[in-house]
C-alpha cells in the first residue's frame, strides 16, 4: 500500500510538469474580430456576456489559481477549447454571416433551456450565474442581433447548402 501510495504521489509531482497552453490573448490585435467590434452591445449586456461566457467562448481566460494543479489544468483546457469551438465572440466578426445567424441563435436557445453558462463553471464562479432579468437582458440583445443578420441578409445565404 506504501508503495502504491509513492508512485501515485511521483506521478502527480510529474503531471505538474505536463501544462497546456492558457488561452490567453496575447496582444491587443487579438481583438480586431470580436464581435464588439462589428456590432453594438450595450455596456451592461457587454459585461453580462464577459462575466458569464467570455472564459470559455473568447481568446482570453481569466484562470482561477487551481488552474495551476493538473489534472485541473487538463480539463479547464479541454472545457475552453470545446467552448471556442462552439462559438468564440473574439473570432465573431470573421464568421460566415450564416454561421454568425446560428450562432446567435443556438445562444439564445442554451441560454433559454439553462444549460449556460455550465452548472459546472457557475459552481465555482458564482458570479456567472444569470438571473432571470439578466437571462433575458442577453436573450433579448442576441435575438434582436440575430433578426436583424437576418433581415439584412439574402434568404438563401442563411440556408445550408
Amino acid at each position: 500500500m506504501k508503495k502504491l501510495f509513492l508512485i501515485l504521489i511521483a506521478l502527480f509531482i510529474i503531471i505538474q510538469f505536463f501544462r497546456p497552453a492558457k488561452n490567453i490573448a496575447a496582444d491587443a490585435t487579438a481583438y480586431s474580430n470580436d464581435i464588439s467590434t462589428v456590432y453594438t452591445i450595450p455596456d451592461s449586456t457587454h459585461q453580462l456576456l464577459r462575466s458569464s461566457c467570455y472564459d470559455c467562448h473568447s481568446n482570453n481566460t481569466q484562470y482561477p489559481w487551481y488552474n495551476n494543479i493538473q489534472p485541473v489544468a487538463w480539463w479547464l483546457n479541454s472545457h475552453v477549447t470545446k467552448g471556442k469551438k462552439a462559438l468564440n465572440f473574439s473570432e465573431f466578426a470573421s464568421y460566415p454571416i450564416r454561421r454568425k445567424y446560428n450562432k446567435l441563435d443556438g445562444m439564445i436557445k442554451e441560454i433559454q433551456s439553462g444549460d449556460m453558462p455550465l452548472s459546472s463553471y457557475t459552481l465555482i464562479h458564482r458570479y456567472a450565474i444569470l438571473n432571470p432579468d439578466q437571462k433575458k437582458e442577453l436573450i433579448d440583445w442576441a435575438t434582436i442581433l440575430r433578426d436583424s443578420i437576418k433581415a439584412n441578409t439574402p434568404a438563401d445565404s442563411l440556408k445550408k447548402k
